[in-house]
């Protein structure tokens, strides 16, 4: 008998050797391949969706024990003017309040706002003792300082984890209320029973609403952590020393196979809309399922990682499907947090 996990890993060396040569890299079967040595498990997709409804139904729970406290999070959405994307998602956050038990409220300032009355709105939502969560949909209208608002938010309601207080108590180890998609990274690998102790993590990527704190939270979480980014000299021979890739850089199918360390575990934290025929081509060509999609909507999306880098992955979160979920879960969760961290319970 043969050790089965080394044929697997021997099997993804084969196809990633086959992907650098630009040769087809599917192997036939769906679940499983039969060789006479061994068996090719299939990777392990890590269903975000499944995950993101589990945290729902722990929040939903914690809200029923809060309010038979007396006790009613309650979070405050502020969507100013009328962009479609952002009204569409600001609503499903609100909607997902409803459906767990929380307090919402949707404020609508209209596009001609200034920092000022912005400014306003947020003191006197500092001063709700009712709104335990603040949430300001980005981006603004140029005219408003940005950077300022979010600053002026009371780190006890910043929900969204953006506030240099939080980001300092993160950093420091402290109780803080994290960004919502580098917390649900981590809920996907905890949940999936990823290994992260002692775990080689490479994030690729540094923004301050998801690189740098999910570096920081896998670093909390006993990693081996390395931070890179565009500017990055050899990128690739970093990312294939990762045991956990986290790709979070902003840019379609960035993440070759050939980046990628067989057997790793990556989280692709990117979404990014493909309209065009050429664009399609490059990352979906012959994928039946994307193309009817396509065919239909005029679009699609992709991640930061190119499709075909998953095939030497021993478990990865798919686009759509994976990360985005957990957004508006994390978010959730992060306001009940702040209700019970505002109280001291």
């Amino acid at each position: 008998m043969h050790d089965t996990s080394k044929v697997a890993l021997n099997v993804k060396k084969i196809l990633c050797f086959a992907l650098l040569r630009g040769q087809p890299a599917r192997l036939p079967g769906s679940k499983a391949i039969g060789w006479d040595f061994g068996v090719f498990e299939m990777p392990k997709i890590l269903d975000g969706v499944a995950i993101a409804a589990a945290i729902k139904l722990e929040v939903a729970e914690e809200v029923r024990a809060l309010t038979a406290q007396g006790i009613r999070p309650g979070l405050a959405a502020v969507l100013v003017g009328n962009v479609a994307a952002s009204e569409i998602y600001v609503r499903s956050k609100v909607q997902t309040c409803a459906d767990l038990g929380l307090y919402s409220e949707l404020i609508t300032p209209p596009d001609s706002v200034t920092t000022e009355e912005m400014l306003d709105l947020v003191a006197k939502l500092n001063g709700r003792d009712d709104i335990d969560g603040i949430l300001i949909q980005l981006p603004l209208p140029k005219q408003v300082d940005t950077k300022a608002l979010l600053d002026a938010i009371d780190p006890a309601k910043d929900v969204d984890g953006f506030h240099p207080v939080n980001a300092g108590r993160l950093q420091a180890g402290r109780p803080a209320l994290a960004p919502c998609t580098p917390a649900g990274v981590i809920e996907i690998l905890k949940r999936s029973a990823i290994p992260i102790s002692g775990q080689h993590a490479v994030v690729v990527g540094r923004s301050d609403i998801v690189g740098k704190p999910a570096a920081m939270l896998l670093l909390h979480q006993n990693a081996t952590v390395t931070i890179c980014h565009s500017k990055t000299r050899n990128l690739g021979e970093i990312t294939r020393q990762a045991d956990i890739l986290v790709a979070a850089i902003g840019r379609p199918g960035f993440i070759k196979p050939e980046m990628v360390k067989p057997e790793a575990t990556i989280i692709d934290v990117g979404i990014n809309r493909l309209t065009t025929r050429e664009e399609f081509d490059r990352f979906f060509a012959g994928d039946a399922k994307r193309e009817a999609t396509f065919a239909k909507r005029g679009s699609t999306i992709v991640g930061d990682v190119h499709p075909r880098a998953f095939e030497l992955s021993s478990a990865y979160t798919p686009v759509p499907g994976g990360v985005g979920p957990l957004t508006i879960a994390m978010l959730m969760a992060n306001t009940v947090r702040a209700a019970r961290m505002r109280r001291g319970l």
